[in-house]
């Protein structure tokens, strides 16, 4: 099986992480006024969330062909850096500004190696694409301006998790109705005609 009918099968994935990132950012922007500790914990549930749901995903697909491991680093990288965070509560500011930045950076990359290996496969490539973008602007932000007050930066957080889940939402609605129009094009009762 290549790229993209493991991207179509595993629709829920990016789904997963899409509603992880906005519920994520919704949080982060309801209550800006979050201590860094606070942000902490939310951070890690979110890095947890999203690297559990990418790890599964990976073996669930393991099967269906040899593009799967880039799906398992982007889930041991989240889990890594939310299991992380849980250990040491008590990081720095600047500890957590540079786990944030570094997460944002290496998503945006496996997005965009993702995104390149599925660009003859489906259409709409582009939000994947776009998403990776964003992460990688985001995490090259974060780690340029570290001194940033917290203030601002549970702000940028919060929009950039917002963007990303909708981006990443929207490319799972499209991924689903690829699979789903793939299945019934080869349902035995149907005419592909």
């Amino acid at each position: 099986m290549h790229t993209g009918h493991l991207f179509m099968r595993s629709w829920w994935v990016l789904a997963l992480r899409g509603l992880a990132a906005l519920i994520f950012g919704a949080i982060t922007l309801a209550w800006p006024g979050v201590t860094v500790l606070s942000l902490l914990m939310v951070f890690a549930a979110y890095a947890l969330l999203g690297g559990g749901a990418s790890v599964i995903g990976a073996f669930s697909n393991r099967k269906h062909g040899g593009d799967w491991w880039a799906l398992l680093l982007l889930g041991i990288c989240g889990l890594a850096v939310g299991i992380l965070t849980i250990i040491n509560p008590l990081l720095t500011t600047f500890a957590l500004i540079v786990m944030i930045g570094v997460n944002a950076l290496v998503s945006g990359v496996f997005d965009i190696v993702l995104a390149i290996r599925l660009r003859k496969a489906i259409q709409g490539e582009w939000l994947l694409v776009l998403n990776a973008v964003i992460s990688i602007a985001f995490g090259i932000l974060i780690l340029l301006f570290p001194a940033a007050g917290t203030f601002a930066l549970v702000w940028m957080i919060g929009v950039y998790a917002l963007l990303t889940g909708i981006l990443l939402l929207t490319l799972a609605w499209r991924a689903y109705k690829l699979h789903k129009d793939g299945a019934a094009t080869s349902s035995p009762g149907r005419s592909t005609a």
